[in-house]
């Protein structure tokens, strides 16, 4: 999103007084702001190496468009409600599998099915440890010593439930993940990925300095749709989000064979979601009929609960939703479970018209960061 800083000159205001400006502006907005001319960049530059930008961020869906070049990444600000893009670094981004956001950091898996973690405001990019990491995941190599393919073992814990399987590079990761987080460390100024991923929902979690993915050996964990969140006021919130597979195709005769539908005819719809709080004393839920003035992100990304309050753009009382269901990196084509779903009366809004979307790579909320990694990770990038 870097650009070029134009050669025209406005009339100076002292850079304090910039500063206090840029600091006002949304992240889109600032970044735009800092390649006016040379004097505002310089503005920009001190308010982000001095850690002056403090100002919240309301999330932003990102997503790629078949009109823009391979590289090219949409940003739609809810805030502003226009469209941003982005130029991202190799390898494409419509190549990927975003498989998670948090922090204003993508992780997501290329054609390889290697992981990288990218920042998509300052381009910064990261490779994480090798998918061979992974205790299921062997390679296997041609008679040259590369890679040809994966063997992926299907056992958790102590328990082997099935023979082992085999995939062409690009495929391992529509079968092997199903979700990543980052978590920064306010100690280190480092990052821990976390990673769920198959068979049946491990996680895994890659450090800075490791070389490799360390598994947590869970006996049996069982990855639902359901979300846990912090609210703004510290309440933990319990949300289940029911969806229904449809299809939207012309009338058939009764009587003629089942034929199979074209993707562009099925897509997931939430019908339904559930609200619950958490008494952790008492050790029960008890149902929520409102979110009031708070409003709720799902969806591959970080879950979020927000208050209107702070960020007056948003909706009350509805859940801005992107598509997580299990198993549909399988399903690249189908239409995608995107939109702004009202709480009062189970109606769904568009965000972006769905002509724009590509279906593949998902969409994807993101909370937009000027935040650099630490140099701990010089070592993860290390491949074993």
């Amino acid at each position: 999103m870097e650009a070029a800083v134009l050669g025209t000159e406005l009339p100076e205001l002292p850079v304090e007084i910039l500063v206090n400006i840029l600091a006002l502006l949304d992240i889109p907005d600032l970044v735009c702001a800092g390649s006016v001319c040379s004097s505002w960049n310089a503005a920009y530059t001190s308010l982000r190496s001095l850690g002056m930008y403090r100002r919240p961020q309301t999330p932003c869906l990102l997503y790629t468009s078949e009109s823009d070049g391979d590289n090219v990444a949409c940003l739609y600000s809810l805030a502003e409600k226009r469209v941003y893009k982005l130029t991202l670094p190799e390898p494409p981004i419509c190549s990927r599998y975003l498989i998670g956001s948090t922090n204003g950091w993508l992780v997501t898996a290329d054609d390889r099915s290697e992981l990288h973690m990218i920042n998509p405001i300052t381009s910064e990019q990261i490779g994480l440890p090798s998918v061979t990491t992974i205790e299921q995941v062997e390679p296997i190599f041609d008679e040259a010593g590369a890679i040809q393919r994966y063997e992926f073992s299907q056992y958790y814990g102590e328990e082997e439930f099935s023979i082992p399987s085999f995939h062409a590079l690009h495929e391992l990761r529509d079968y092997l993940y199903v979700k990543a987080f980052v978590f920064t460390d306010s100690t280190s100024g480092s990052y821990t990925v976390v990673l769920i991923h198959n068979p049946i929902g491990q996680l895994s979690f890659a450090k800075a300095g490791d070389r490799k993915v360390i598994i947590d050996r869970t006996k049996d964990y069982i990855y639902e749709h359901m979300y846990l969140i912090q609210a703004p006021s510290g309440d933990l919130l319990q949300v289940w989000r029911e969806q229904d597979r449809k299809i939207v195709a012309a009338e058939e005769d009764e009587d003629a064979p089942e034929r199979d539908h074209d993707p562009s005819e099925i897509f997931m719809e939430t019908r339904k979601i559930m609200l619950y709080k958490v008494h952790m004393d008492a050790k029960e839920l008890v149902e929520m009929s409102s979110l009031h003035d708070l409003v709720l992100f799902l969806g591959l990304s970080q879950s979020h609960c927000l208050s209107t309050g702070e960020c007056p753009q948003l909706k009350a009382n509805h859940v801005y939703l992107t598509d997580d269901g299990l198993g549909f990196a399988l399903r690249k084509q189908d239409c995608r479970d995107i939109g702004v779903f009202n709480l009062d009366n189970n109606n769904t809004e568009e965000v972006v018209s769905p002509q724009l979307l590509c279906s593949w790579p998902a969409p994807i909320w993101i909370t937009p960061s000027l935040s650099n990694v630490s140099s701990g990770w010089n070592n993860i990038c290390a491949r074993s």
